[in-house]
C-alpha cells in the first residue's frame, strides 16, 4: 500500500509541473483592457498544484476559443499581483469586466465548468 501511495503522489506531482505555467499578468495590460471593456481572465497558480495544472490546460485550450478574451495568469507568490486582485487562494479564475469582477471560482477543473465561468463576461 505504501508504494502505491508513493507512485500516486509523484505521479500527480510530476504531472502538475508538467504543464508549462508562467506568469504573463501586466498591470497595464490588465488596465487597458478593463478601461476598454474586454473581458479579462485571470488563473492564480501554483507551480506544485495539480488543480492548477489542470486549469492551466484547460485555459490553454480557451485561448483558442475565446479569442476576444484576454487571458493573464500569475504565480501566487507575487502578492503584489495577488494583493492588488485581492485574490488570496492558487487554484483561482476569476473574470473580470468594466472594472468588475463579473465572477470568481477557486479549484473548479472541468471545461464545462471554467467555460461557463468565462462565458459570464463575454
Amino acid at each position: 500500500m505504501k508504494k502505491i501511495l508513493t507512485l500516486f503522489f509523484v505521479f500527480f506531482a510530476f504531472e502538475s509541473i508538467a504543464i508549462e505555467k508562467k506568469t504573463t499578468f501586466d498591470f497595464d495590460i490588465f488596465k487597458e483592457a478593463q478601461m476598454t471593456g474586454k473581458t479579462v481572465v485571470v488563473n492564480s497558480w501554483n507551480k506544485f498544484c495539480g488543480t492548477c495544472a489542470q486549469q492551466t490546460k484547460i485555459i490553454n485550450e480557451a485561448k483558442k476559443e475565446f479569442p476576444n478574451v484576454i487571458f493573464l495568469s500569475y504565480e501566487q507568490k507575487h502578492k503584489d499581483i495577488a494583493n492588488f486582485l485581492k485574490i488570496d487562494y492558487w487554484a483561482t479564475i476569476a473574470v473580470y469586466k468594466n472594472n468588475k469582477k463579473i465572477k470568481q471560482e477557486i479549484g473548479i477543473t472541468t471545461k464545462q465548468d471554467i467555460y461557463s465561468l468565462i462565458n459570464q463576461g463575454v
